[in-house]
């Protein structure tokens, strides 16, 4: 049994107070959760916006302490990926769907394939409104399995006509987004040199270190699972604490782990001139933007700088081509430069500038006809 909140039809402002998830300002067009038949697990999807098109958005399979602790992080997620979608000039709209694990996790076996054919049967059951992909704790297996049960789900094997693991090509769209960054912080967008800590070696970090340790970059990088210290020695990077991380010395600090890295307590522990990572909701409070300016360190938007692997899945679901996906996530850079010009001009943060470009975006589509929204493709 879904328990739905629906808002597409009622324009009244609701809160939801009125529902299991407290103190959260309800602005999204639907949540719906659910008890897995098979697996018992609670999962939720939530849709934010299917403004410009369906709402895409990976599943996080994650030890949620609460179902409601769930339902927030889906609602928080669904509501980035809207802005995301609308920067980035796609032809989507923004949703997210998490799976409660068990505190002892779901490493495999039927247990886990459970969980992912309940959470298919309950991306199937939304007809299409809300496109599954892979986020947080899901790989490319789990994929497969959704697919069991869904036509709803991006990021499928190459081999089975999809366009395959995304984290590559969100790892390329942060790279552009720091080169944006330097160049407006330093005046070269020359990353060479240049020292990087990453935090979170998981799909998206390890191949951003790839990446950058190419480049010629001064790497630190960091992870809770000490194990992936054998990838930093390969990479020739430093290693550093998770609880040091944030405060070493460095020109860029890249957030590649779960949100809310960024709070009041990290903040004056700050050493970097730069922010700029794959993480989505880096910051734990959005008024954090204004007090990283006021010390001086340079903050790119995560939705724009992490939106590389949301172009892939957008392009298979338009048709896929390797090449398109690859120009699309090195346009981030463009992108950021746009975004970092009008913060400076229009004397505001480079959040506020990012939301400003994809609130223009949704506010065209209101005002054009609906055959007349122009999208890259």
């Amino acid at each position: 049994m879904a328990t739905v909140i629906d808002a597409r039809d009622d324009e009244r402002p609701q809160t939801l107070a009125t529902t299991s998830v407290p103190h959260v300002a309800f602005e999204h067009e639907e949540l719906v959760a659910r008890r897995g038949e098979r697996s018992g697990a609670h999962m939720a999807v939530a849709i934010h916006s299917t403004a410009l098109g369906p709402a895409l958005g990976g599943v996080r399979l994650w030890p949620y302490p609460t179902a409601e602790d769930g339902d927030r992080d889906a609602l928080r997620l669904a509501k980035g990926m809207t802005l995301k979608a609308a920067a980035a000039g796609l032809d989507l709209g923004g949703g997210k769907g998490v799976i409660c694990a068990p505190a002892g996790g779901l490493e495999g076996g039927a247990g886990r394939d459970a969980a992912l054919l309940d959470f298919g049967d309950l991306v199937e059951s939304l007809e299409g409104r809300y496109v599954t992909a892979e986020d947080v704790g899901i790989g490319p297996r789990d994929i497969e399995v959704l697919a069991e049960r869904t036509r709803h789900v991006t990021g499928l094997p190459r081999d089975r006509g999809g366009s395959g693991d995304p984290s590559p090509m969100t790892a390329v769209g942060v790279e552009a987004a720091m080169r944006a960054c330097a160049r407006e912080r330093f005046g070269d967008p020359t990353l060479a040199g240049r020292r990087v800590v990453i935090v979170g070696m998981g799909h998206v970090g390890a191949h951003l270190a790839q990446r950058l340790a190419a480049s010629d970059c001064e790497l630190v990088v960091s992870d809770v699972v000490a194990t992936k210290r054998h990838a930093a020695r390969r990479l020739g990077a430093r290693w550093a604490e998770p609880a040091e991380a944030a405060a070493v010395e460095c020109d860029v600090l890249a957030p590649c782990a779960l949100g809310g890295a960024i709070d009041e307590a990290v903040l004056g522990r700050l050493r970097c001139e730069i922010v700029c990572g794959s993480a989505n909701n880096q910051l734990a409070d959005d008024a954090l933007a204004g007090e990283l300016e006021a010390r001086g360190i340079l903050y790119a938007p995560d939705f724009i700088a992490n939106a590389g692997g949301l172009m892939n899945v957008y392009r298979e679901i338009r048709g896929y081509g390797a090449g398109r996906a690859l120009e699309l996530a090195l346009g981030i850079e463009a992108t950021m430069a746009r975004v970092l010009d009008a913060a400076r001009a229009n004397g505001s943060t480079p959040l506020a500038a990012a939301r400003e470009l994809a609130a223009e975006r949704l506010r065209s589509v209101q005002r054009a006809p609906a055959d007349a929204t122009a999208v890259p493709n």
